[in-house]
């Protein structure tokens, strides 16, 4: 198994790295303002019909990146309320209830998709289409432009502008994500994921029960699911649904999906700033957070279930996983699926052993830096790139720098607002629901397990990731409103320090570099980098996984014993 364990993840990162790095000089490209090549009379007639001229500060960037939200937010409200009343409904579905329909809509604006619903027995393709997959796209689009302000202000200076956001959503939208989308729904139908518009097919199956099958535009929603790290299946069995995820193949081309945009991120921010070594460096020490992750999960879902030794059965944890995709496949897919901000499964969390469920927990709880969304991973890992710098400069007694750019008392209060923002959530989330009989009352397990679904949860829904444990009850009023705050907090007030942070850097000058000034991209800054994720993950979170997964694994082996 370690054979095998090592040629996939090898042969994983090498397709990605390739993948990522063309990928990487187009961002790039896209980060410029000036008109792109060909596409730039289109881009100016866009710009003429729409009044867009100009660059906005951080605080209007800010601002018409929140506006666009809440009005996103408001069409996919209204389209799911009712729904019963809007076209390409062939099962005759009728409206959400107002708390699932609001938890929903603040899951899909805020790229969480955190779903509390079975898609193919609650949604009409109408809204799937113009409800959960355009706002699959705009989402996405949002946190790439977040990431676009940063970058610029890292590479600019004595500046009072970041671009103009209306933009760079528009450019994303057109330029990135629908052609990749467009492709990748291509492959993807030529693996057998279906994409048509009829009713649901009637059947009766070999015990002589009668059945549906459902169908639907499964294709398109998938493809802009994964690209941009979003994660709401069209059916509640997500990507371990053959209709979604029909074979080999179309497995490893999703978790490459998933990770493709993040990871070029780091390629577009080393070319931004003209110094490619700087984003080497935060993909590196992602890459070996990534690494260590996975092979931690390979070990323990080697190890099986405890129970099952004792019983002398055969040691495979096969619940919860897919046969096509066994134990390695499923376990790589939930450390991909929690390192970037994606809720996509194709295999049951709950079931994963104990151990083997804290790691896609803990990745979550670091802000999903560990390449994370399409967008809020780089601009979350440069916050932990700002934390470890000042870090180094008080050990030396200097100030800190980075890229040329002194980090002052403001900086460093955005960065920890923004880092502390999930953090607080979770735990603060976690404690209410257990203090809570409606909280508790969601819960099918009792003990450590039922705590570990319940701030697995929490921290599914503050970090933006959408996957569940499972085994808890979450369509209930109590639910449905705890977690879209914490999905509305998670997104939108890391976004805010973010964009005042990327104003404060985008008016500094920069600074020579001096004999004293810490290079940010050798092995020993990427070394400083992964202890600062990992410290303050660890310093964070390690009384709570205290009490859920490790108190789990100590019950577990206890009781064998």
């Amino acid at each position: 198994m370690a054979a095998s364990a090592f040629l996939l993840v090898a042969s994983y990162l090498l397709l990605l790295l390739l993948l990522a790095w063309p990928l990487g000089r187009l961002i790039a490209r896209l980060v410029d303002v000036r008109p792109l090549p060909l596409l730039g009379r289109i881009e100016a007639a866009i710009w003429r019909i729409a009044g867009l001229r100009g660059e906005m500060r951080w605080q209007t960037y800010l601002l018409a990146v929140l506006l666009f939200n809440a009005l996103g937010f408001l069409l996919l409200l209204a389209i799911l309320l009712f729904q019963g009343n809007l076209p390409l409904n062939p099962q005759h579905f009728p409206g959400l209830k107002w708390d699932l329909a609001l938890n929903t809509a603040v899951s899909f604006i805020t790229n969480t998709d955190w779903q509390a619903y079975a898609g193919e027995s609650t949604l009409s393709y109408f809204s799937q289409m113009a409800g959960l997959t355009v706002q699959n796209f705009f989402s996405a689009a949002s946190g790439i432009a977040v990431a676009f302000a940063l970058m610029r202000a890292f590479s600019r200076q004595s500046a009072t502008t970041l671009g103009n956001a209306w933009q760079d959503l528009v450019r994303i939208t057109l330029w990135l994500l629908l052609p990749l989308s467009l492709l990748f729904a291509l492959l993807l139908i030529q693996q057998g994921v279906i994409q048509n518009f009829s009713a649901y097919l009637s059947f009766t199956s070999i015990e002589g029960a009668r059945q549906q099958l459902p169908m639907g535009p499964v294709a398109s929603q998938e493809a802009i699911k994964l690209l941009g790290t979003n994660g709401g299946g069209f059916f509640n069995a997500n990507s371990a649904h053959p209709f979604e995820n029909p074979t080999d193949i179309s497995n490893i081309m999703q978790m490459l999906a998933i990770l493709l945009i993040p990871a070029a991120l780091c390629f577009a921010f080393g070319r931004v700033v003209k110094d490619i070594r700087q984003g080497k460096a935060i993909l590196a020490a992602m890459t070996i957070i990534f690494v260590v992750c996975a092979a931690a999960i390979f070990w323990a879902e080697s190890q099986g279930n405890t129970a099952l030794v004792q019983a002398g059965a055969v040691n495979i944890n096969m619940e919860g996983k897919e046969s096509r995709f066994g134990i390695l496949a499923s376990a790589f897919y939930a450390v991909v699926t929690t390192a970037a901000s994606c809720g996509a499964v194709n295999a049951m969390h709950d079931s994963l052993t104990a151990l083997g469920g804290l790691l896609p927990m803990w990745l979550m709880q670091t802000g999903e830096v560990v390449f994370g969304g399409v967008g809020s991973g780089l601009y979350g890992m440069l916050l932990f790139v700002l934390l470890a710098v000042f870090i180094a400069g008080l050990m030396i007694g200097r100030t800190p720098e980075y890229l040329g750019k002194k980090i002052d008392v403001r900086e460093m209060k955005m960065t920890a607002l923004a880092i502390l923002v999930t953090p607080a959530l979770v735990l603060c989330g976690s404690a209410l629901a257990m203090m809570t009989t409606e909280g508790r009352a969601g819960m099918l397990n009792p003990g450590a397990h039922g705590f570990s679904e319940v701030l697995y949860a929490l921290s599914s829904a503050a970090n933006n990731n959408g996957s569940a444990f499972g085994g808890l009850s979450a369509n209930t009023p109590f639910w449905n409103l705890l977690l879209a705050f914490c999905m509305l907090a998670g997104r939108f007030l890391v976004i805010v320090p973010v964009m005042a942070l990327a104003g404060s850097l985008a008016a500094k000058k920069h600074q020579p570099v001096g004999a004293g000034t810490l290079p940010t991209h050798g092995p020993l800054f990427i070394g400083l980098l992964v202890g600062t994720v990992l410290l303050t993950g660890a310093l964070t979170f390690i009384p709570a996984l205290a009490s859920g997964p490790i108190a789990d694994h100590l019950l577990n082996t206890e009781i064998v014993r």
